[in-house]
């Protein structure tokens, strides 16, 4: 693992050891170090992971019906014992954990969700995610996405670029969403952009909004739309990387998402590239028949 991980962070001038408490400073040091406890956790997960068919993990149903498995519990506590030693000043925040109020008073929290995209995991889909962020007054500071089942690592810091397994990426050049360009959205609502007079070409279901996001960062996708309910948790970590690697994720309004606020849901997201964004959130404003900016 140790060689993987020096792969992934080659390009950034920074020196770093596992399992060091490092300082916030030091961005890409601790980015480093979340990248080694991400993996980690990626295998773990991998180990209940069975492609084209059922997890061998337990599974279990939340209040409200949506499920969730043994190795989501497992990755959480592995992830918040390794993640609390390198951030000892950081609040947690888990879609897995039970939340508290204290994350409120304190500027620095992480955001996580062991693994993004459950319903795909436990059926074998390959598109699922340990999604990690450290977020500070609102904003995400560091972010990394790891598809296990794709060897794919996202990751991004501030001001730092995002990449892609060690590579510099960036979104898509695409000047106008036309006929061709390829949308990830949940069906009904691409049938409702369809209606608005959109056209586009519907990509296959992504079952972890996280991995929809960081496609539209690399440049394999063109937009992505999410309905509501997405929590911070999903979304926190490809928000920095789609943001560094020249992209905009927001809600209807067109603002910057703040996390850590007492309400972590959000609303109908879009996700593109700078150059395309206000008319990709136009059209989910049609959808969701909100007066246009």
């Amino acid at each position: 693992m140790l060689r993987r991980i020096l792969k992934v962070w080659a390009p950034f001038p920074f020196g770093w050891k596992m399992n060091a408490l490092v300082s916030i400073s030091s961005s890409g040091a601790l980015a480093a170090s979340i990248v080694d406890a991400a993996q980690t956790a990626g295998d773990m997960a991998l180990d209940f992971f069975r492609p084209g068919g059922k997890t061998s993990a337990t599974i279990f149903h939340k209040q409200g019906g949506s499920p969730v498995t043994e190795a989501d519990y497992l990755v959480d506590r592995f992830l918040k014992e390794r993640l609390e030693s390198l951030c000892p000043d950081a609040a947690w925040l888990s879609e897995e954990s039970e939340d508290t109020a204290a994350r409120l008073e304190n500027d620095l929290v992480l955001v996580v969700d062991p693994i993004d995209g459950t319903r795909g995991f436990l059926n074998g889909h390959r598109t699922w995610a340990v999604s990690i962020a450290l977020v500070k007054d609102g904003r995400p500071l560091i972010g990394v996405v790891h598809a296990p089942a794709l060897a794919e690592t996202y990751v991004a810091t501030h001001l730092g670029g995002a990449r892609l397994n060690g590579a510099l990426m960036e979104v898509s050049r695409l000047g106008a969403l036309q006929e061709g360009a390829k949308v990830a959205a949940p069906a009904s609502f691409a049938a409702e952009l369809r209606r608005c007079g959109l056209q586009f070409d519907l990509q296959p279901r992504i079952p972890s909004l996280a991995m929809r996001i960081a496609f539209v960062a690399s440049g394999a996708l063109d937009a992505g739309f999410a309905s509501e309910n997405a929590h911070d948790w999903d979304i926190a970590a490809a928000d920095l990387i789609l943001q560094e690697a020249g992209g905009r994720l927001a809600g209807l309004d067109g603002r910057a998402i703040v996390y850590n606020r007492k309400e972590t849901r959000h609303g109908v997201l879009t996700a593109a590239p700078r150059q395309i964004h206000a008319e990709v959130n136009a059209a989910a404003r049609c959808v969701k028949g909100a007066p246009l900016a």
